[in-house]
């Protein structure tokens, strides 16, 4: 029964990476192509990092929310909270894909903005909903919405000097 309960627990975290990390992979590749192109020709602000920071930062992210969600599935018994933290999370997650494909892929900065602003609002009713049945989960969604406010400004003073 061990080996069963090992292998479901296995099993989840790796099909929640696999999902986390699979958005990480469509992100980059719409946004790999744009990156010397058209986001090289748009006037950013001055607090803007070099291209090189952001694929290492978002796979860090993007393993924490892997782990995060796992935890919430595996770790946290089925309720309405927790139905309601998976999904949340899940619509973030959802916001978050659409965000390369608008900024890069349809260089349509102001919409990007739009969506950018509704995941920030998304991601922190994930947070507050995933503190209610775990914590430490809640927690790992913390560095995430901290770099997304972040981001969201650099989006917002690209929309403005653009």
């Amino acid at each position: 029964m061990k080996i069963v309960q090992q292998f479901r627990t296995t099993t989840r975290l790796a099909a929640c990476l696999v999902l986390c990390l699979g958005i990480a992979a469509v992100q980059g590749v719409v946004t790999r192509p744009e990156i010397a192109g058209w986001y090289a020709g748009l006037v950013k602000p001055s607090w803007t990092p070099p291209p090189f920071v952001f694929p290492v930062v978002w796979t860090a992210l993007y393993i924490l929310m892997g782990v995060a969600l796992w935890r919430l599935w595996e770790r946290c018994e089925p309720s309405t909270a927790r139905t309601r933290a998976i999904a949340l999370f899940l619509l973030q997650l959802v916001l978050n894909a659409a965000w390369s494909p608008l900024f890069f892929g349809a260089h349509a900065i102001r919409f990007a903005l739009a969506d950018i602003i509704a995941l920030l609002v998304a991601i922190s009713f994930a947070i507050a909903a995933s503190a209610r049945v775990d914590r430490l989960a809640a927690w790992m969604l913390v560095p995430y919405v901290l770099w997304v406010a972040y981001a969201a400004t650099l989006n917002a003073g690209i929309a403005w000097m653009n």
